[in-house]
């Protein structure tokens, strides 16, 4: 007997690999076994890429990183309730960073809500507004089928950006039983459609001039991409460009441009121009929010307007004038006279070469933000709400797209994502996480709690060393593990293929 579950769930994934999609992930689960018996068949087929995880929030992130590798949306599988809920941390990462997720998520049936049935709960807005779109389908039977095709077709669309920004969205799918059946099969379904290629995000035409002089700076956070680059060499005007930009290279590049924003300089910039979402520094979020300063951004990567004083917007921005060569300059002296540095952060920066570069949202990234020099490193960080959670599947999602990746994380970092390690249905994979072990949340020693409260309670409450043996750790989840002792065997560390974890001992004090 053909299950009207089984014959809407070939045909919903065959409808999505169709159209161009062919990253999927999946944990196991009872409600979801028609999605994955499709995913499995289509996989077989080698019509998909499939990765199955036991950890959803794993899965969710490691889904997240390989959408941002690839611009392409990746779809996520999951039973019902507390296995969506596991989804909530990569979802509102891939909302405020604009990444493509399609969420499949399994549900009972309406009738089922709010009845006290076991592994039900509401996952009607259990993402609340972070959606893109949101879809609650009625279980199929055998008088009605959903239209899987504009369900797909849609999802696809949102998820892309193709009206709006990019960003995720569910179906959230009622299976009644029977659950699955052996017939219809994905791969005769698909064999029956057309292949169309991959949808892309919209295109927007809409242009601004700015005016620009001696008083302007463009800033360049996360995601600003190559926009941030040909508008300040364009007007030959200082780049500060964060590292996970894209933005860090070329020649008005500034390395530590925080030691100009700290100094005399600062006072001279009247005009900023924004490309991206700047989050690293705080004395640049206090340049955008100064009331006399004139600030331009770029609507490109989302809304970003932290001081409620952005005078022009548009889709793309287009320098008006040029700066004097002697403007660039002196933010180039500036930055030239700081005592900033990090042999160990630049030592991977400098090494990362074609392999991509995931640097984690804690203590090390400020650390690269004020030291590393401009080049072209594919350097990405899941700077969309800056949590550290799930950055080791992260970082495993974006080794999938094909290059490999390089990780450069905190100790707290490491083990805050542990069981992501777990290297169940992974292959052929070239991961390094390499750690900079500080014992502890050392970033908090720059904030004012640390002068406010007695040392022995700040130690408990925001240091928190670990003592956990990384080593045992690595051992025991298949890891490769080495301990460097100086920056030259970290160079030798890092030509290490597969999945090597590095643990680099950094000074708690001076981290």
């Amino acid at each position: 007997m053909i299950s009207p579950s089984q014959q809407f769930a070939a045909t919903l994934i065959a409808e999505l690999v169709s159209k161009g999609v062919r990253n999927f992930y999946i944990s196991p689960g009872a409600r979801s076994q028609a999605l994955a018996i499709a995913v499995g068949q289509l996989a077989g087929a080698g019509k998909l890429s499939l990765t199955v995880r036991l950890d959803e929030r794993s899965l969710a992130f490691t889904a997240l990183g390989r959408a941002i590798a690839t611009g392409e949306p990746s779809v996520v599988i999951t039973t019902s309730g507390t296995a969506v809920a596991n989804l909530h941390p990569a979802v509102l990462e891939a909302h405020h960073s604009s990444v493509p997720l399609i969420l499949l998520t399994a549900d009972r049936p309406s009738e089922l809500r709010g009845v006290g049935a076991n592994q039900t709960t509401n996952q009607v807005g259990i993402f609340a507004n972070c959606l893109r779109s949101f879809v609650d389908v009625p279980a199929a039977r055998p008088s009605s089928i959903p239209d899987a095709g504009s369900l797909a077709a849609n999802a696809i669309a949102n998820s892309m950006g193709t009206s709006s920004q990019a960003g995720p969205v569910q179906l959230n799918l009622q299976f009644v039983e029977p659950l699955s059946s052996s017939e219809p099969t994905a791969s005769s379904v698909l064999s029956a459609l057309e292949s169309s290629p991959l949808a892309s995000g919209a295109e927007h035409e809409e242009l601004l001039e700015i005016e620009v002089d001696d008083h302007t700076v463009v800033i360049a956070g996360a995601d600003a991409g190559t926009d941030a680059v040909r508008f300040a060499e364009k007007a030959k005007l200082p780049l500060f460009a964060e590292p996970s930009s894209g933005s860090r290279y070329g020649s008005s590049a500034i390395v530590n441009y925080q030691a100009g924003l700290l100094g005399p300089l600062a006072k001279q910039v009247r005009r900023v121009v924004v490309f991206g979402k700047p989050t690293l520094s705080r004395p640049i979020i206090a340049l955008i929010k100064n009331s006399s300063v004139y600030v331009a951004k770029s609507r490109k990567h989302g809304k970003f307007d932290v001081g409620h004083n952005t005078i022009a917007s548009a889709w793309q921005l287009e320098p008006k004038g040029l700066a004097s060569s002697s403007w660039l300059e002196s933010w180039k002296e500036a930055a030239a006279s700081s005592d900033a540095r990090s042999e160990f952060v630049a030592a991977v920066w400098d090494g990362a070469g074609s392999v991509p570069l995931l640097i984690g949202a804690s203590n090390l990234i400020r650390v690269a933000d004020s030291c590393v020099k401009p080049a072209t490193v594919r350097a990405y960080s899941n700077r969309g709400l800056s949590g550290i959670d799930g950055t080791v599947a992260t970082a495993i999602g974006i080794a999938q797209a094909g290059a490999g990746v390089r990780a450069l994380i905190g100790d707290l970092t490491l083990l805050h994502d542990i069981g992501s390690l777990n290297l169940s249905g992974l292959r052929n994979l070239n991961v390094q996480l390499i750690v900079g072990n500080d014992s502890g949340g050392q970033i908090f020693r720059k904030l004012e709690v640390a002068k406010t409260i007695q040392a022995d309670l700040f130690k408990q409450l925001f240091l928190t060393p670990q003592t956990v043996n990384i080593e045992a750790a690595a051992s025991a989840f298949g890891w490769q593990y080495v301990k460097p002792e100086s920056v030259a065997e970290l160079s030798e560390a890092m030509k290490l293929d597969g999945f090597v974890i590095i643990d680099y001992q950094l000074d708690s004090e001076n981290a």
